[in-house]
């Protein structure tokens, strides 16, 4: 089988960003997808299942309660490795333009009371399954790390490069 674009992105330098990971074309639309990673892949921990449940749930509501994104968002979920998240749009905006809404999005997180939206049995196929003070933290942190990132960095994937035996040892030594 081919290898799909995104698995073909070397993982191990990639940094928290957020990243045009592929457009397509619906009939006359285009749909871009990002790649808005929160953590370094294989490097740091991945996000707890019950706190990106959590930030799946506020800040999908949120976006989608946004005038000025209801209508383009056409989703937005986690990713399975749960370092990160997909949204996917109508149009084909920049990762730079991106960059305030998904700010926005993990700052109203950061700062979210109250119960979490659609956490019912009713509502949600695994309702138990949240940690708000979690997604909390983990929205501040990133929220902190986009405030102060460089942004030469953040909206681009990094160069593809061969990697060799030495680089995976480097890699998990540092």
């Amino acid at each position: 089988m081919k290898m799909i674009p995104s698995f073909s992105v070397d993982h191990t330098r990639i940094v928290p960003g957020i990243y045009e990971s592929r457009v397509d074309t619906l009939g006359e639309e285009l749909v871009t997808t990002f790649d808005v990673r929160l953590k370094k892949p294989n490097a740091e921990p991945a996000i707890a299942p019950a706190a990106m449940h959590t930030m799946e749930h506020v800040i999908a509501t949120y976006l989608r309660n946004r005038p000025d994104w209801a209508d383009r968002l056409i989703y937005w979920g986690p990713m399975g490795c749960l370092t990160g998240f997909y949204i996917i749009v109508k149009g084909r905006p920049a990762a730079a333009e991106m960059y305030p809404v998904l700010l926005d999005a993990f700052r109203y997180l950061s700062a979210y009371e109250g119960e979490v939206p659609g956490a019912a049995p009713e509502n949600c196929g695994n309702y138990l399954m949240h940690d708000l003070p979690m997604a909390r933290w983990e929205a501040a942190r990133y929220v902190a790390y986009l405030e102060s990132a460089d942004q030469s960095v953040i909206f681009a994937y990094p160069e593809a490069k061969r990697l060799t035996l030495e680089d995976d040892r480097q890699f998990f030594d540092s």
